[in-house]
């Protein structure tokens, strides 16, 4: 009788070497074909975070940092840089690039956007209420990208506002540290510009609220008449007819 075993078994270990055979050579065909250059990822990167970070003021620099060597990724036609949902072009940030065709895949890339210029930050504490002048103010430099959002850079947009909360020496100036200061006060007298055509005429009223500047008030005339204008600094209500 023949030996079933003895037979089978040769003929098994020689199926088991065909498969393996088989699967390194189709792996060693998945990876021999061309293989996306990483320096066209690096640069993609840059310059969408240049384009993004155009904007800042102040001098930017990008910094891509290098992918592992040993990324491995199939030749891309186009591949597309783009920013990842919550994230920042300034600051460490991280950017995805991907690749429709020939082959679908999305890597991800690391990089440092530093944009170095000057931003305000107060001179002296500066106490709630306090109305803001030049005096208040210093410039220094450094890198906006790492300050909160919000840090002021140009004085002309602080200049005549109202301190909403405490500031402390040298701390940087933040928008939302700020309140327009009132043109207008209820119950302000106020004094009534009225603007037509060719003509201009001034008058006494007070005011029935309070308004920044530029914004619209109520005001009511010595003859008991309620009028509406434009509020501007200094008490003064403009009335065009």
């Amino acid at each position: 009788m023949v030996n079933m075993k003895r037979f089978i078994q040769p003929q098994l270990a020689l199926m088991t070497l065909f498969v393996a055979l088989f699967a390194a050579s189709a792996s060693f065909a998945q990876t021999a074909g061309p293989r996306q250059d990483l320096e066209v990822l690096r640069s993609k990167v840059e310059q969408l975070l240049k384009a993004q970070s155009a904007g800042m003021p102040g001098e930017i620099k990008v910094v891509v940092h290098p992918l592992d060597p040993r990324t491995s990724l199939a030749a891309c036609d186009a591949p597309e840089a783009f920013m990842l949902p919550g994230r920042r072009a300034w600051g460490k940030t991280s950017v995805g690039v991907r690749c429709n065709a020939p082959a679908k895949w999305t890597a991800y890339v690391k990089a440092t956007v530093k944009v170095t210029g000057e931003y305000l930050v107060a001179a002296k504490p500066l106490a709630q209420g306090h109305i803001v002048s030049q005096d208040d103010l210093v410039k220094i430099k450094g890198d906006l990208a790492t300050l909160q959002p919000g840090v002021m850079t140009n004085s002309k947009e602080i200049l005549g506002q109202k301190v909403s909360m405490s500031i402390p020496l040298g701390a940087p100036i933040r928008k939302s540290w700020l309140r327009p200061q009132l043109a207008v006060q209820s119950g302000q007298t106020v004094r009534l510009v009225s603007l037509g055509s060719g003509f201009r005429v001034t008058a006494e009223g007070r005011a029935l609220g309070s308004a920044n500047e530029g914004q619209l008030v109520q005001t009511r005339t010595p003859s008991g008449q309620t009028v509406s204008g434009i509020a501007r600094s200094g008490g003064v209500v403009e009335v065009t007819f």
